[in-house]
């Protein structure tokens, strides 16, 4: 290190100093236990279930999306135990960030970081989207009401920025409640497809194959790779459990163990509405639905007494509108904190919790929605859902991206920090890690060999120019030493805001004031 004043550089970064005070302005309480993350687990990603995921049918037939289903079960499977050792030895909220950080840098956290910022906005923004279209055919039908899409989308925003803001105990509090009663729709979904008979095993071929195609793979075995990124769909969003560690009453033990029970329970959701909402209402109806689920209600019991059955099967939408709204928050929030981001996006007010990265990824996602839904009425042919499709496909690369390099990052920790404490240590090991990270480049090929991706892959390409550049010559020189940053300049050895507080090493970097 070279020192300037309040400043010292190092890899290649300038680090200023910003005092307790700056950090009293960042704080965030502690609120949750293990059930608490493991309702924000299931919160986040349960709305998987009712819209997205049937978009794989289109590409791969069911046959496809069940292969697609178990390559992702093994994927989940080594990442998340890999995600859980990470986490308890470096219990702070920049997660993906943070472990790429002290693997590879900078630069590796910040390109790291910012996939799962693309990710997690606009996530929120596909969510968003489908909940409008659920919730206006729900209006429609029982109340003879419908609203413009956009209309919906602010309504929406507006709901759940004040709800997350309103307090982190609230918040989780919420995530058990909407993820319970999600579960309890699927259950009920499960149990009205099985005994009513409306369930048909020969409606999940109905789809006509290619020439030379069987109907358990209509269109052959590739189109598995374009399966993958809507597969995800049933997981996306676990792995924001450790966003959560400054939040959680005991992240080293609760951690690890909210994301083993969440991505059982998800395991078991995801294959009864694939299975059952498949064989409800047909593949080739399942494959272009835009709210599967309801339309398997209709199947059942007609539209009328759908339509509220709906009304439960929307707060599954917002069980996940919640809980990845907590999670952009909170990485945009650790970001920020250590200056990658603006830093007033990582002020918390009176209730601590990251308002201002609330409400700006907010602010983004709606414009992307606005943008698309522009253009897809400009363009007659890809109208309807391409919106959603486009943002949804946004999310999943990024996902893909930050599952890569977080895997990346447990292999070189393995090798680099061989002797710090990890108080979990994954089952699965280097080999788990590296299979979840072979699954998720196959993914990431996929999305470049597919066509229809092109539009997110631009998109997403646009943004990191922007983030890019501005790190490169602005916020690189100008970052603070958070949590994250402690542990990677001292190999490991500080870090822990539980037990440091937030400016450990100020003083040891910089000396006395």
């Amino acid at each position: 290190m070279s020192q300037s004043g309040e400043s010292r550089k190092v890899a290649g970064a300038t680090y200023t100093r910003a005092g307790n005070e700056y950090f009293e302005k960042r704080g965030l309480k502690r609120s949750a236990g293990v059930w608490g993350l493991w309702g924000l687990a299931v919160a986040a990603v349960i709305s998987g279930d009712f819209s997205g995921w049937n978009f794989g049918i289109d590409f791969a037939g069911f046959g496809g999306m069940c292969i697609a289903f178990v390559i992702l079960v093994a994927m989940y499977y080594g990442m998340i135990f890999s995600i859980g050792e990470m986490a308890a030895a470096m219990p702070h909220t920049g997660g993906a960030y943070s472990f790429a950080r002290s693997a590879m840098g900078p630069w590796g956290g910040l390109i790291t970081g910012a996939a799962e910022t693309i990710e997690y906005v606009a996530t929120t923004a596909v969510i968003v989207y489908f909940s409008a279209s659920y919730a206006d055919a729900i209006t429609s039908e029982l109340l003879n009401v419908s609203l413009p899409g956009w209309v919906w989308w602010i309504i929406l925003y507006a709901v759940f920025i004040l709800l997350n803001a309103s307090g982190a105990h609230i918040s989780f509090k919420f995530a058990i409640v909407v993820s319970i009663i999600s579960i309890g729709i699927i259950l009920v979904f499960s149990a009205m497809a099985i005994f009513s008979g409306a369930f048909s095993w020969d409606a999940l071929w109905n789809i006509e194959p290619d020439p030379g195609q069987s109907t358990f793979l209509p269109f052959g075995p590739l189109p598995i790779l374009f399966a993958l990124p809507f597969a995800m769909w049933f997981f996306l969003g676990i792995e924001e459990l450790p966003l959560a560690a400054e939040e959680s009453h005991n992240p080293v033990r609760d951690i690890p163990r909210a994301g083993f029970w969440a991505r059982g329970t998800l395991i078991v959701t995801g294959l009864l509405v694939l299975f059952l909402n498949t064989g409800v209402i047909g593949a080739e109806a399942t494959r272009t639905a835009g709210e599967p689920l309801l339309d398997g209600f209709r199947a059942i019991v007609g539209d009328g007494l759908a339509a509220v059955l709906a009304l439960f099967a929307l707060v599954g939408l917002l069980a996940s509108l919640q809980g990845i709204m907590f999670a952009y928050g909170r990485n945009m929030y650790s970001l920020s904190r250590a200056g990658y981001y603006p830093q007033f996006l990582s002020l918390t007010g009176k209730r601590q919790t990251p308002w201002v990265a609330l409400l700006v990824g907010a602010v983004i996602g709606f414009i992307a929605l606005v943008v698309l839904d522009v253009l897809s009425h400009i363009d007659e042919e890809g109208a309807g859902a391409v919106a959603g499709a486009i943002v949804l496909n946004i999310a999943v690369w990024g996902a893909v991206l930050a599952y890569l390099l977080q895997m990346v990052s447990f292999i070189i920790l393995r090798k680099k920090l061989p002797n710090v404490e990890r108080p979990y240590v994954s089952p699965w090991g280097v080999p788990g890690a590296a299979i979840a990270a072979i699954i998720a480049a196959l993914i990431f090929v996929g999305f470049l060999l597919n066509p229809t991706f092109l539009p997110a892959i631009i998109a997403i390409a646009i943004v990191y120019a922007i983030i890019l550049i501005g790190f490169a010559f602005h916020y690189r020189h100008r970052l603070v030493l958070s949590p994250e940053e402690e542990y990677a300049l001292s190999g490991g050895t500080h870090g822990d805001p539980q037990a440091e507080g937030y400016d450990a090493m100020e003083t040891e970097v910089f000396g006395d004031k």
